[in-house]
């Protein structure tokens, strides 16, 4: 698949079939995100994949503030990616002082950066997802275990799409780009 394909194609799928993702092919998806850019190639960026039936229930049940969209998309999808950030590292330096002020901003950006890398990679295996950021951090926290000093940055529902959604109306580029001279 061209790169434009499949930026262009990729949608938002909230609706999955029950075909279970293998393990390989997270594995592969993971792998490209690992080549996203990251603070001073800190690469704190990590990834915990729920497949748990009980877990995703508990999760779609407690730990998305009662948002339905995302209960119905966790319930429905295969596996749940938690795309987690080591916490205090990105924007830091060393003797940790922030490096730009930004502050702990570049966290938050890295994980974007690595979950579109994500994202697009599925697309390209044939495999649809939806990133959504309504969650309770410290109840997932709790129900799931993330490892001491990761924080959550966002949720990805993965799995093979059951629904082709239309593409949403999109910015001309004037609106988009200023080009100063």
């Amino acid at each position: 698949m061209e790169f434009m394909e499949c930026v262009t194609k990729r949608r938002s799928i909230r609706s999955f079939t029950a075909e279970k993702v293998e393990e390989a092919v997270l594995r592969r998806v993971v792998q490209a995100a690992s080549y996203a850019p990251s603070w001073k190639n800190s690469q704190t960026v990590r990834y915990i994949a729920i497949e748990q039936k009980e877990l995703l229930e508990e999760i779609a049940q407690h730990c998305v503030m009662d948002f339905e969209y995302n209960k119905r998309t966790i319930r429905n999808a295969p596996a749940l990616i938690l795309v987690t950030t080591v916490a205090n590292r990105a924007g830091y330096e060393r003797d940790g002082s922030f490096s730009t002020s930004k502050g702990t901003h570049w966290e938050s950006f890295d994980a974007g950066v690595a979950t579109m890398a994500l994202c697009l990679a599925a697309q390209e295996q044939g495999l649809g997802t939806v990133v959504m950021g309504i969650f309770d951090e410290e109840k997932t926290d709790e129900a799931v275990g993330i490892p001491v000093g990761q924080k959550l940055s966002a949720m990805v529902a993965i799995g093979y799409p059951d629904e082709q959604p239309i593409m949403p109306k999109r910015k001309s580029v004037d609106e988009l780009l200023t080009v100063i001279k």
